[in-house]
């Protein structure tokens, strides 16, 4: 099979499977993200058609994997979206395998995330189960700040060099793919830096549109419109156009105790005298899906044991009710399966990225959103749990100041 590029050249590179030299049949391994950057910047087809001096028809082929690809027009393609020619395309190789020792017995058929590292030549894997799958840790000072009297600005002696600042994205959000989407995202690109800070839904909003991070995370639902955070955005940002794109669809519901020794099996049952709850913050989106759930269920919070009880974290309810200091508390599929905890499904929810127009201009930006598309970060996310991710780095939808798209 032979395909035909814009250049005429030879220097093709080839997507999907293809038939080379002495009828060899082998699966080439290149990936794109041509889409996904395409859409992110508000461009149809034809607009990128036109910048790169290719066809319309071109870009189709290319971001539907139908086409090979000259060099000569991944590099037109790459200028015309201001960015390198790795962020848009790229070779993914056949997940390799080896053999290591675990520390902790793991059940028998089933797969357990874990941690590799080479100790003394041979290979140790530490599963990545309950408080051992999340990471505590000092996070390396760039400078020292030093507040002057009747001064809003601070004065920072500075710890690092300038340039690797300058290279830093700000992301604020509650759910844990985040941590692991930023630790891809580094790898990718060893030069960028992502600054994670935990935030409720609310707050990661508040936060971006107090100009203190690049992008938030959030799940909220609004059951007047029946949308997931797009209202949300408009109110947080009523005066500026702002981007939503998907990380994931996540399952959301009740985390119970192992075998649900309770036998919850509906929202009503939290007014048993013998269920104690764990809940979250106001502004939380489990704390909204509770509160939705308690009213369509005629439940008053009044009659919810430890509905008073505050936890500023999903880990912090499964800790809760891994440890049996409550029965139940809302959060995601993937922090129960993460603690071993049974789990009862209430909705599916979509988790959003929500970014400025004007922040997409930004090449650090730009390279962090472009890895969401990568096989290494779908996997990564699968791999959690309760994760749907067929529009994960997907546009979902924009607003243009006052006016919504």
């Amino acid at each position: 099979m032979e395909y035909q590029s814009d250049s005429g050249n030879g220097d093709r590179l080839y997507t999907g499977y293809q038939v080379v030299g002495g009828g060899m049949s082998v699966k080439d391994e290149l990936r794109n993200g041509l889409r996904s950057t395409r859409l992110r910047l508000g461009l149809s087809q034809q607009d990128l058609a036109t910048m790169a001096g290719v066809s319309r028809q071109t870009i189709s082929s290319v971001e539907s994997g139908q086409a090979a690809l000259s060099v000569t027009v991944a590099l037109r393609l790459a200028k015309a979206l201001g960015c390198q020619v790795e962020d848009l395309f790229w070779l993914e190789p056949d997940l390799a395998t080896l053999e290591a020792t675990p520390t902790a017995t793991l059940p028998t058929g089933k797969p357990v995330p874990v941690s590799l590292v080479n100790v003394g030549e041979k290979w140790v894997a530490h599963p990545l189960v309950g408080n051992d799958a999340f990471r505590v840790e000092l996070i390396p000072a760039d400078g020292e700040a030093l507040r002057q009297p009747q001064q809003d600005t601070l004065t920072v002696t500075l710890l690092d060099d300038p340039g690797n600042l300058a290279n830093t994205v700000a992301v604020a959000g509650c759910a844990p793919a985040l941590s692991l989407w930023a630790q891809a995202a580094e790898r990718w690109h060893p030069g960028l830096r992502v600054h994670l800070s935990f935030a409720n839904s609310t707050e990661a909003l508040d936060r971006l549109a107090r100009g203190e991070v690049h992008i938030a995370g959030v799940h909220l639902y609004c059951p007047k419109t029946e949308t997931f955070n797009l209202p949300f955005v408009q109110c947080a940002l009523p005066h500026q156009g702002a981007v939503l794109i998907n990380l994931g669809i996540w399952d959301e519901g009740l985390l119970l105790a192992p075998g649900n020794p309770k036998g919850i099996q509906r929202i009503t049952d939290l007014a048993r005298p013998d269920v104690v709850l764990v809940n979250r913050e106001p502004g939380a989106g489990s704390r909204e899906l509770l509160d939705q759930a308690l009213a369509a269920a005629k439940v008053s919070p009044q009659a919810v044991q430890g509905f008073d009880r505050v936890v500023f974290s999903h880990q912090a309810v499964a800790q809760a009710i891994a440890q049996g200091q409550a029965d139940v508390g809302v959060s995601a599929a993937s922090i129960a399966t993460t603690y071993n905890l049974a789990f009862l499904p209430l909705r599916q929810s979509r988790y959003d990225l929500v970014t400025l127009k004007a922040y997409l201009e930004e090449p650090t930006v730009q390279q962090l959103l472009g890895t969401l598309s990568h096989r290494r970060v779908i996997s990564q996310i699968k791999r959690l749990g309760g994760y749907d991710t067929h529009l994960t780095g997907e546009v979902v939808a924009t607003t243009h100041g006052d006016r919504l798209k």
